[in-house]
């Protein structure tokens, strides 16, 4: 019987020369909606007749949506001879499959959870014996037990924006810790929490000054907000990405909020120091994420890099109106789940946030 792996294993030789040959047997239709990078698709269907195109020089892993065609595929190349294993869960567990990167920046320590199947960044910021958490996913239980490795309690927690793409965890790890609940009133949220005011500053740490301050930038949703480091680092959310910047078009108010995010960008983000590191909430395709190693830039290495940044605000919000597309699956129904307005299941709305983020406007 071929081996089982779980996706987890796959994290520390992704992208080497040590990673399997990522062989994806589900349907085109499937893999063209959503992959894992650099894998390559032979539907099981058309496997046996394709065994040519499977390498005999390198471990095998196979892949489907969530594990029952990959098993098939594996044990029909055993049968050829061709040594293969299964990744346990398929996509719908590279969804749910993190690593962290741990950083110190201005006093703090700043650990960066990635979720790599889907694209999303989330951060525990923490100093002395506090911390705060921007932008959890629903896996609570990875910022709890992460705190709790570093001695540290949960006090804020914090969304960027209203989430289309994702389930936010913001109330479910706040009801948990008994943290506060810190949330931008401009978008609308249907449940107790502690309004966010432009300008507001969370001291963690007192002995090293340490404070998150929030800045309000409407853009990609009225309520978009970043938060601030210190000089050493800004949480961006979906308003800057380290490949392009945050899509205006999910409220059906594309050129007002494209209007907000140029004016966002202009004011609130380009003035900042170049040292300062971008730490968005997403990554696309087209940027490389490495084990161990942070998914971030400096400011001063993006202006040079992503037009957008220099365009007039015409050409700005001209570009921003033609180049957005593919808006994310059930974006409607996450947005009234994120919001309060749900009557689906926490099981049921997670099925549907499956696949890629769509938050970033295409270079």
């Amino acid at each position: 019987m071929p081996e089982v792996r779980t996706a987890e294993s796959l994290l520390s030789v992704f992208g080497t020369a040590e990673s399997p040959f990522l062989l994806d047997v589900r349907e085109p239709d499937e893999f063209a909606e959503w992959a894992i990078p650099n894998a390559v698709n032979i539907p099981l269907g058309t496997l046996e007749s394709r065994l040519g195109e499977v390498p005999s020089d390198q471990a095998i892993l196979v892949i489907c949506a969530k594990g029952a065609r990959a098993q098939a595929g594996a044990e029909l190349l055993v049968t050829h001879g061709i040594d293969a294993a299964v990744m346990d869960g398929g996509m719908a567990a590279w969804a749910t499959t993190y690593d962290t990167v741990e950083v110190a920046l201005a006093g703090a320590t700043v650990v960066q959870l990635r979720r790599r199947g889907k694209g999303c960044l989330s951060y525990l910021v923490g100093a002395g014996s506090e911390a705060a958490v921007i932008d959890p996913s629903m896996d609570i239980d990875r910022y709890i037990n992460l705190a709790a490795k570093h001695g540290f309690r949960i006090t804020h927690v914090f969304d960027t924006h209203l989430h289309a793409d994702h389930v936010s965890g913001g109330r479910a790890l706040a009801a948990a810790t008994g943290a506060a609940l810190v949330l931008n009133p401009a978008d609308t949220f249907h449940y107790s929490y502690t309004p966010l005011t432009d300008g507001l500053s969370v001291e963690l740490e007192h002995n090293v000054h340490l404070t998150v301050e929030a800045v309000s930038a409407p853009g990609h949703t009225q309520g978009s907000t970043v938060y601030r480091l210190g000089n050493a680092a800004l949480f961006t959310g979906d308003t800057l990405f380290l490949e392009s910047v945050g899509r205006p078009d999910l409220a059906d108010q594309a050129e007002e909020f494209a209007h907000a995010l140029y004016n966002t960008l202009h004011q609130r983000v380009l003035p900042l120091p170049d040292d300062i590191l971008i730490l968005p909430a997403h990554w696309g395709d087209a940027v490389p994420v490495h084990f161990g190693e942070l998914v971030t830039a400096r400011l001063g290495d993006l202006r040079p890099v992503l037009p957008a940044l220099a365009y007039s605000e015409e050409d700005f919000v001209n570009w921003a109106m033609t180049h957005v597309k593919d808006r994310p699956p059930n974006y409607v129904e996450i947005v009234k789940f994120n919001i309060g307005d749900s009557t689906l299941s926490t099981e049921e709305i997670g099925e549907m946030e499956l696949g890629p983020n769509r938050c970033a406007i295409a270079q």
